[in-house]
């Protein structure tokens, strides 16, 4: 082109048409060679810039489809691939570079098994405990000889919504304890305490728990309207001749307790009654925990119509405390499983 813009300005005539030769001459003319290559490098570098801005503008507008999407888990940012996809007529290799993840990773296919009926027994377990987080329900799991590890069923528990919810606890002050010795056989120290509730019509009744500090074994659930030193007394003299006595018995210092009754007779039988500091609960561990287990997945789950009706649904609990329910300080097994076994 430069080449025939010369030979028509020497005179020389030229092959091309009129229109062309002043068209070339008006876009190149007074130009050299190399003039019309670094011309063309700008045209073409200039044509590049405009289509990366183009791109980095579509690319902006993309991911503002995807604002408010947590795109942390593998799922999720398959899911934003698809949006963007179907949404803005993407690539697959581009959406992913957008996205983050690899082609690879995108068109990946778990060969995990079905966790359907693993799911289905879970969700049927935690309906009958609804208070059991997934630890414990991943030991009744393997009672019944499901092979799967606590992590497996974290995600299944996560995935479907099981979790419990924590009951907020009223803040207690730093105190000082007083050291007390670890009991290290079973029937070696109990505890005792009350704890009340009310029945369907308003009635208020009361229990009597009745703890084994070693195995956890809740040894006695006494349920009335009324229980004076008297009932106390006469519960401490079933369980004597059931499985014998302690050597001693940690206490309040309510008016069941200190009376002149629980205090004669334990003079009478050689048991020591250790009553904690007054306003000093944490003192009595062992009973308190129990005491919030037991209200949290027997007294709250249930509406006690009668005295006869509560007495019937805790002593099934505490049936099933003992027997089945698995104990977080003793390995996961059960209050009843340590005393048989002499641990």
């Amino acid at each position: 082109m430069i080449g025939e813009l010369k030979e028509g300005e020497a005179g020389r005539k030229y092959g091309t048409s009129g229109g062309t030769y002043y068209n070339w001459k008006a876009k190149l003319g007074g130009m050299t060679v190399s003039d019309a290559q670094r011309l063309k490098e700008l045209e073409q570098e200039n044509g590049g810039l405009k289509r990366l801005l183009t791109d980095s503008m579509l690319d902006n507008a993309a991911l503002k489809d995807l604002l408010g999407r947590k795109l942390a888990s593998p799922q999720a940012k398959r899911e934003a691939v698809h949006i963007l996809m179907t949404g803005r007529a993407m690539g697959v290799t581009r959406a992913c570079g957008l996205v983050g993840i690899s082609r690879s990773l995108f068109r990946y296919e778990s060969r995990r098994a079905d966790d359907g009926e693993l799911t289905g027994r879970m969700v049927a377990i935690a309906a009958q405990k609804r208070r059991y987080g997934y630890r414990r329900i991943h030991v009744l799991l393997r009672r019944e000889g499901w092979l799967a590890n606590h992590k497996r069923i974290w995600r299944l528990y996560s995935r479907a919504g099981l979790s419990v919810r924590r009951r907020k606890r009223k803040r207690i002050a730093a105190v000082e304890r007083m050291p007390r010795s670890l009991p290290t056989a079973s029937n070696q120290s109990w505890s005792m305490d009350f704890v009340s509730d009310g029945l369907a019509h308003g009635r208020r009744f009361r229990c009597l728990n009745v703890v084994d500090d070693y195995t956890r074994e809740c040894l006695a659930i006494e349920v009335d309207t009324s229980l004076s030193g008297l009932r106390v007394k006469q519960v401490l003299e079933r369980l004597r001749e059931m499985r014998g006595l302690p050597s001693s018995i940690i206490l309040d210092n309510g008016p069941e307790f200190a009376g002149k009754v629980l205090d004669a007779w334990a003079c009478n039988a050689g048991v020591t009654l250790s009553f904690i500091r007054p306003g000093k609960p944490v003192e009595n561990a062992y009973i308190e925990s129990f005491n919030g287990r037991f209200r949290d997945e027997c007294l709250n789950k249930h509406c006690f119509v009668w005295p006869r009706h509560a007495r019937r649904l805790i002593d099934e609990w505490r049936i099933e405390y003992n027997t089945e329910r698995p104990h977080s300080s003793l390995g996961y097994l059960t209050p009843g499983h340590t005393r048989n076994n002499g641990f």
